[in-house]
């Protein structure tokens, strides 16, 4: 029966109706590979793919495939898997063959878009982790408010107002890290109001963090109109420059790619793995993850939950800002109206497909940035599909998570919920 459990045969029970779809979908896979893309491209194409990111010297040289064949051998292992998924499963390992079958799906359509032509693969990569940046830390924002079980969507507006003031206060004082520290307290100020009404006053978080954010976008662009784009001089606080690592840079196709940016990048990675190991290593995670689970448990066992969360959501507040930084100081060198452009949001869906991880949100964070910059490669390649298919894309797969398609969510029991100390 469908509802039975069935043990595979490294000892993981799961859901035969769950290994039925995730075999048919990966069969499914398989056909679009060849029947999409293998099928429409002629015999004998030739993909180049660059391996070196522009403006960067290399020695190494491109890598040319045969299109044809090798979009036909991903097929078939795909169908292998496929095969071998609704034969017995693959277990906890599941998720990991639908990850690999999925870049299967990613790599095929890149080698047929670029059948007979080049695409700077590096490039590609590259940009697609300079996008994902203001995602992450925006997913890593709301990330720390919800596991400490407040809702912050107002990540958005934190990142807008951050971006403003690290502009100006960097323009006035011609100092990029005192704008940093700009944008870091203007978003934990906006979060300091959140947190007080969410927590104190228990308005709902979603009208608290909306209000922020029409509130941000007013204040921003009335100062932008009335001063920024007058005196221009208040509007240009330069940019972090890349910083290539010693020795790592030099790694071929991954150090230009990964060692060769600005400290955003590598704050980036920095708190990928501060927050990985403060939530789930140490005695400070358990506590606030106790909070956004159980807060009248934690609260029973001494744990101050009011405190907790007003920590939490000060602290997803601050990235916000830092995450807005990014936008003026480490990409554009100025400030322009709402030009976040609704990042904070993404980072938000981020978080959900991460599953309320830091690292599974970088993952997530890495796929819209992916889809953002493919979307102006293939503009360029001529390919006929229009960019708002790829922009979308990774909003549907944040809707296939959340059906449950690699496993039930885990958020947090108490998010949203205000407490009621008895």
């Amino acid at each position: 029966m469908a509802t039975t459990t069935l043990q595979t045969t490294n000892g993981v029970y799961v859901s035969p109706t769950r290994q039925r779809v995730m075999g048919i979908l990966f069969l499914v896979i398989a056909f679009a590979i060849w029947g999409f893309f293998g099928r429409t491209t002629p015999s004998g194409e030739t993909t180049t793919f660059g391996l070196t990111p522009g403006g960067i010297e290399s020695t190494v040289g491109d890598w040319e495939i045969p299109a044809l064949a090798t979009m036909n051998i991903l097929a078939m292992i795909s169908a292998v898997f496929g095969g071998i998924q609704l034969a017995r499963g693959f277990g906890k390992r599941t998720n990991a063959v639908l990850g690999i079958v999925a870049a299967f799906f990613i790599f095929s359509f890149l080698t047929w878009a670029a059948a007979g032509k080049s695409l700077n693969l590096a490039g590609l990569l590259n940009s697609s982790l300079s996008k994902a940046v203001p995602i992450t830390l925006g997913a890593l924002s709301g990330l720390l408010c919800e596991r400490a079980g407040v809702v912050n969507i107002a990540i958005e507006g934190m990142m807008l107002a951050g971006a403003m003031m690290g502009a100006l206060i960097a323009s006035l004082t011609d100092n990029l890290w005192l704008g940093v520290l700009a944008a870091v307290l203007t978003g934990a100020l906006l979060s300091v109001v959140h947190a007080i009404f969410s927590i104190k006053y228990m308005i709902d978080q979603i009208i608290s963090g909306t209000v922020i954010n029409i509130f941000s976008v007013g204040i921003t662009s009335y100062i932008s109109a009335k001063f920024l784009q007058e005196y221009q001089e208040l509007n240009n606080p330069g940019i972090f420059r890349p910083w290539p690592v010693p020795v790592l840079s030099d790694i071929p196709v991954i150090g230009p790619i990964v060692f060769n940016n600005n400290m955003f990048v590598y704050a980036m990675f920095a708190f990928l793995i501060i927050i990985h190991v403060a939530l789930f290593y140490t005695r400070w995670g358990l506590r606030l993850r106790s909070v956004g689970e159980h807060p009248r448990a934690a609260d029973t066992l001494g744990i101050n939950v009011f405190r907790t969360r007003y920590m939490a959501v000060i602290l997803g507040g601050m990235m916000a800002g830092f995450g807005g930084a990014y936008f003026t100081l480490g990409s554009v060198g100025r400030f322009d109206e709402v030009m976040t452009a609704g990042r904070g949001f993404i980072g938000l869906a981020a978080m959900i497909f991460g599953n309320w991880k830091p690292f599974g949100s970088f993952g997530a964070g890495l796929l819209f940035g992916f889809a953002d910059s493919l979307a102006s490669k293939l503009a360029i390649l001529g390919v006929n599909i229009p960019s708002q298919f790829l922009l979308m894309a990774p909003y549907v797969a944040t809707m296939i998570v959340l059906a449950g398609v690699v496993g039930r969510g885990q958020v947090p029991a108490a998010d949203g919920q205000p407490y009621v100390k008895e």
